[in-house]
């Protein structure tokens, strides 16, 4: 497992400016903004850039796309607010990196993946998030998967997505050793709406998890 001392925090779909800064202000490491269309929680670029100027400068702030067109994905950087690119849909390995940002590459978990040959596919990746597999769907199912199917000894950072809450963070830190947690829908109020208790619950959690682990 990649060497880790503490869990990394990601909240994904962000839609307001405002919540936006509620959330940073719980202590998570990195806010996450969909560039999906049909997702609940898309925004524009234009949207993007008004929620990127209000969080401060050392917490990240990830593009979510999946399977997009390159125009997309230079209109967003081009608003100079996104640090990491996220890569949710059938996206090789070359059109990942031709932006020439650090990325990361979701992988779903679906029956039968081989997640370690998976992750060799993507050496120029900084890290890859794990997510539940629904056909059809590419990520914020909600679900959970068998968190027995994380690698062990892949030595890359891995990132646990799908079904997590404030009730089983803790648990799922626990039995994966993972490098960091992505939630969305496990702390929302409302689709784009983050529910501002729950985050800093599920930031207790994980340093909680964190601290049971060191000690």
């Amino acid at each position: 497992m990649y060497p880790n001392s503490r869990t990394r925090i990601k909240v994904c779909g962000l839609t307001q400016p405002d919540n936006a800064l509620a959330v940073e202000a719980c202590g998570v490491d990195a806010i996450g903004l969909v560039f999906y269309a049909a997702s609940k929680r898309a925004v524009t670029p234009e949207q993007a850039a008004k929620i990127g100027e209000v969080l401060g400068p050392l917490t990240h702030r990830v593009g979510l796309f999946v399977d997009p067109e390159p125009a997309l994905v230079e209109a967003v950087l081009s608003t100079g607010h996104i640090t990491s690119l996220q890569f949710h849909g059938d996206e090789p390995e070359a059109f990942c990196r031709r932006f020439g940002v650090p990325y990361f590459k979701a992988l779903r978990m679906r029956p039968g993946l081989d997640c370690e040959q998976a992750i060799a596919a993507y050496p120029s990746a900084s890290g890859f998030l794990l997510d539940a597999f629904q056909p059809g769907q590419p990520g914020g199912t909600g679900e959970r998967f068998d968190w027995s199917r994380v690698p062990s000894h892949c030595g890359r950072p891995l990132i646990l997505a799908g079904g997590l809450n404030p009730d089983n963070v803790a648990q799922a830190i626990r039995q994966t050793n993972v490098y960091g947690v992505d939630l969305s829908g496990g702390v929302e109020s409302a689709p784009g709406v983050k529910d501002v208790a729950r985050v800093r619950a599920l930031v207790a959690a994980v340093a909680a998890a964190d601290a049971a682990r060191s000690g």
